[in-house]
């Protein structure tokens, strides 16, 4: 279930069957106006599922890290800003094992959005 700021935010995975295999699928699950609701996210390209199931090794879920960019449009002179995710774990040496990811449709970003105020 997603957490309010200053929590830690976990990304879920679940299991799927899909012409006689099986696969994974990453959700970010909370609840919205009393709804229980699950927002999917994917990795930025298809190699990136492998990178997935390193990160999550063993595990159902791992941390979601947000990252908050902002910077200048050169033409315009507008400031964007925007927020990119990764999923992160740490093993038992301490090291680091970090995916970015990003929401599957516009209506998981509209989710993950309404789970992260």
């Amino acid at each position: 279930m997603a957490e309010k700021k200053n929590e830690k935010i976990l990304v879920e995975r679940e299991t799927y069957e899909y012409k006689e295999k099986t696969y994974f699928a990453y959700y970010v699950k909370g609840t919205v106006r009393g709804r229980e609701v699950k927002a999917q996210v994917v990795p930025p390209d298809r190699g990136g599922f492998t990178v997935l199931d390193i990160v999550f090794d063993a595990s159902l879920n791992v941390e979601l890290t947000l990252n908050p960019y902002e910077f200048e449009d050169e033409k315009s002179h507008k400031v964007i800003t925007g927020t990119t995710y990764s999923v992160k774990s740490v093993d038992e040496n301490g090291e680091i094992y970090e995916c970015k990811v990003k929401p599957y449709r516009d209506s998981d970003k509209t989710l993950l959005n309404m789970l992260l105020r």
